[in-house]
């Protein structure tokens, strides 16, 4: 499909990928092939992807992610919201969104969806993304799957205000719960510099999580022990993707190995240790000058008790702080808590469309029922200039 000297190229496995791939995909890392690599080998077991090549003539210049998910497959689709929301949501899921094709990654947050090594204009871009699904949705219709919903994800406020001008005018274009980010300021060079800009509410709310923590132990684990502690961690890790309120997949068991196998020291999972039990983790990957959080998992009982959660943010920025990293992306879940360490609420735009043009018509009611919004307080923990 040709727009100018424009087109692309769908591929399904990584080792049809041209050479220079990784070049044009330089900078965002949940586009370079390891990563795609690891979704290869451990995507959720509802899930297909699809890496998109994007040329000018012959020449590369943009690369692509697109997935594919059965909902069907999946037995929860996280917490209970109550009876009746839950059998509306839940019917409404399966009768007329079991189907979904997005373009973008719905495993992360942020706008990780394609990457271009030279700009291009959005009128391009829209017309390229809006071909790719086209071409998705026929793929598989010819398998005899029907897709329902067509969605773009995830977008912010400056590219999706240019998107709407083109060939995303006619699709709806929803907002969810904001990508939480905290910047790194250079000033800071310790953990300690970071608590020194606080207030001394939340001061005290960094020493009583401290305290709390005490009796626990952390470190980074090598691949050999991710092997070890496969089973518990994907027990942990069920165990808060279960009780999220909303959920699409859930993660392989040997995702985290297969991670750690194919990015090595870009990514890090630090366990969580208790009277020499794995009571959590969470997981880290080097992007660039960002830090992305990633999975995590808790026991909930000890994490209530010793503020596991709330030390594993601290922790996080530590290693942020320590490797001079420029901000560190927190995701859109338990916003109000990140909020309380310093992050901001930075929206988050999508667009999506139902193939049924009736069914289309009421996606704005239905996408309602699906992500319920989630209001949370903004915290300000940070001291002001006169203070």
């Amino acid at each position: 499909m040709m727009t100018s000297k424009l087109h692309y190229h769908i591929y399904t496995s990584t080792a049809e990928l041209p050479y220079n791939w990784d070049q044009v995909a330089v900078s965002n890392a949940f586009l370079q092939t390891p990563y795609l690599r690891v979704l290869e080998q451990s995507a959720p077991s509802n899930m297909a992807c699809f890496f998109i090549g994007i040329y000018e003539d012959e020449l590369l210049i943009g690369v692509a992610l697109a997935q594919y998910l059965d909902v069907q497959k999946l037995h929860s689709f996280g917490k209970q919201l109550g009876t009746i929301q839950s059998f509306v949501r839940n019917f409404a899921l399966r009768q007329f969104a079991s189907h979904v094709l997005f373009i973008g990654n719905n495993m992360i947050t942020g706008q990780n969806g394609y990457a271009l090594s030279k700009n291009i204009s959005y009128q391009e871009i829209s017309r390229l993304l809006r071909a790719m699904a086209d071409e998705l949705v026929v793929y598989f219709k010819k398998k005899g799957i029907s897709i329902h919903v067509v969605s773009f994800k995830d977008f912010y406020e400056d590219c999706t205000e240019a998107l709407r001008r083109f060939d995303f005018k006619t699709l709806f274009n929803f907002t969810v719960q904001p990508n939480m980010i905290l910047n790194l300021r250079p000033e800071w060079k310790t953990k300690e510099d970071y608590n020194a800009a606080l207030t001394k509410k939340y001061r005290d709310q960094f020493k009583r999580a401290q305290k709390k923590f005490e009796g626990i132990n952390y470190k980074a684990l090598k691949y050999e022990d991710l092997l070890h502690y496969e089973e518990q961690l994907y027990a942990l890790y069920h165990h808060v993707a279960i009780n999220a309120p909303f959920n699409t997949f859930f993660l392989a068991k040997n995702h985290f190995s297969t991670f750690k196998k194919q990015v090595g020291e870009r990514f890090q999972l630090f366990g969580y240790f208790y009277e020499d039990k794995l009571i959590g983790f969470h997981t880290l990957l080097l992007n660039g000058t960002t830090l992305e959080t990633y999975f995590l998992g808790y026991d909930a009982a000890i994490q209530k008790e010793k503020m596991v959660y709330l030390n594993m943010l601290y922790n996080m920025i530590a290693f942020g702080i320590e490797n001079q990293l420029e901000r560190i992306i927190f995701g859109r879940t338990a916003m109000e808590i990140k909020s309380s360490i310093g992050s901001l609420p930075i929206p988050m735009y999508g667009f999506m469309y139902h193939t049924q043009p009736i069914i289309n018509r009421f996606i704005p009611k239905l996408f309602k029922n699906l992500q319920p919004p989630a209001p949370f307080e903004l915290r300000h923990p940070f001291k002001t200039p006169h203070e």
